[in-house]
């Protein structure tokens, strides 16, 4: 890697890396350059989308100065910054995903009508400025072409102007400092438009096409010491070629691994006769993340007890996805899920209690033992979408057509765990689903991707190779 940063043209070398430029670099970077094109595209298809939504929050807010920052790069170590990825209401609102800019700002100066909408941001360094080869941040000879006032403009179908022609005021309700604004921004994501609807269906196809990449690696990744790395490194080759990367870290946990519920380590083996628990989703260049979990036995097949374990969870599953119809509450699917787990790990004799008694609201929860997380979240541009809705819009919300959310109940036997029998200890499944809700009920969006014990073994012959 070269040169971070060299503020100015003059930079001298006062530091340990810096070096100053030759007068002859000086009196000639800025010539010999080709003439660029830089035509207007037409707008893009999400730029529809969001002009709703903006009308949405400027009819909710009148006569109220809003701003909703992209957010800035965030250092990983000294000079190296984590991949931009720009805040979720900011997205929504603009339509711009992957290749948005650090340090953006979408404004609404109110207006007797209602509000004029501006995106600022910074303008491109090409090579007529002096940050062209000294800023690291921005030059485009460090980076690469970014694009202009105009095209931003065109492409998203909304006004721009120069970041630093931005001036925030003592008034200014902020996303992410202005409670009800940040509420309303992540409400205003609860249902889903058509749009979003198509981004999150192709996200779940690219990532059943990355499970059938683990699959088919499946004997590579046993004959290696850290199997589980090379997991993750399969999927994330599909997340990167066909989408934007990962909505959140790779989960690919191998036998007792599976029983933590975010192991994202991924640095054991992956042994013949254990279970792989392997929960991942591709986020596409718009953001949206699909956000998917399957449990497979490594041999091929499940012993008899992770069979049981594997087709309880299912059981569950189905339950949740039966309980869920419009209007039902979005927390029925989660105490359905948990009324087939409490049911039968009672059967199995590992609890203290009937499964009534286990399922009492004030005094039971002796299940929750094996499985501590919820069974549902919605699902979007953020993998826990929506997380500053109110509870009685979320977990009491009501569930409405344009709805995408998760299904997704377990069951964890940790390796230690004295109140289970020797043979369940080290086994966790899990099984997820993202789940559109429609006029007529839930459709799994998911369910192309094997979710019965018999449907995993015959995918895992199948596509082995």
């Amino acid at each position: 890697m070269g040169e971070q940063q060299a503020s100015t043209a003059t930079a001298s070398a006062t530091t340990n890396r810096r070096q100053p430029y030759p007068r002859g670099f000086l009196e000639t970077i800025s010539t010999g350059w080709a003439e660029r094109d830089d035509i207007a595209p037409q707008p893009r298809d999400q730029a529809v989308f969001a002009a709703r939504r903006r009308a949405s929050v400027s009819a909710a807010f009148t006569g109220q100065r809003l701003v909703v920052p992209a957010g800035e790069l965030a250092t990983r170590s000294n000079d190296t910054d984590y991949p931009f990825r720009a805040h979720s209401a900011f997205s929504h609102l603009t339509g711009w995903g992957s290749d948005s800019e650090p340090g953006s700002v979408l404004v609404f100066d109110p207006t007797e009508a209602g509000h004029i909408v501006t995106l600022f941001f910074r303008e491109r360094a090409d090579r007529t400025t002096a940050e062209f080869y000294s800023n690291a941040a921005i030059g485009e000879f460090w980076i690469g072409p970014r694009p202009s006032r105009q095209a931003v403009a065109a492409d998203l179908d909304i006004a721009t102007e120069r970041l630093e022609a931005f001036v925030p005021t003592d008034t200014d309700r902020v996303v992410g400092e202005d409670a009800e604004l940040t509420r309303f921004v992540s409400e205003l994501r609860l249902v889903k438009d058509d749009y979003e609807i198509a981004e999150l269906r192709r996200a779940i196809d690219v990532t059943a096409a990355g499970f059938d990449d683990i699959v088919g690696d499946l004997d590579r990744i046993v004959d290696h010491p850290r199997g589980e790395r090379v997991v993750e490194g399969v999927f994330h080759r599909r997340a990167r070629s066909d989408g934007n990367g990962e909505g959140y870290d790779t989960i690919a946990a191998a036998g007792p691994h599976a029983c933590y519920l975010h192991w994202t380590r991924n640095d054991g083996a992956v042994r013949p006769g254990e279970l792989m628990l392997i929960d991942a989703g591709v986020e596409l260049d718009s953001l949206y993340t699909a956000d998917i979990t399957r449990t497979i036995p490594v041999s091929g097949t499940f012993s008899p007890v992770q069979r049981q374990v594997y087709e309880a969870v299912r059981e569950a599953a189905d339950a949740g996805f039966a309980a869920a119809r419009p209007g039902a509450l979005f927390r029925e699917v989660h105490e359905a899920a948990m009324s087939v787990i409490a049911r039968r790990v009672a059967e199995w004799g590992l609890l203290p209690v009937t499964a009534d008694e286990a399922l009492d609201p004030d005094l039971g929860g002796q299940h929750r033992r094996y499985m501590v997380h919820g069974t549902s979240h919605h699902l979007g541009l953020d993998v826990h979408d929506c997380a500053q809705a109110r509870r009685e819009m979320y977990y009491d919300g009501v569930l409405a057509p344009g709805m995408v959310f998760t299904i997704e109940p377990g069951l964890y036997f940790q390796i230690d765990d004295l109140t289970v029998p020797a043979p369940f200890r080290g086994i966790g499944v899990r099984i997820e689903d993202d789940v559109l809700m429609t006029a007529d009920g839930p459709v799994n969006l998911s369910a192309a991707i094997p979710r019965t014990a018999d449907d995993v073994e015959a995918w895992l012959a199948g596509i082995r190779r």
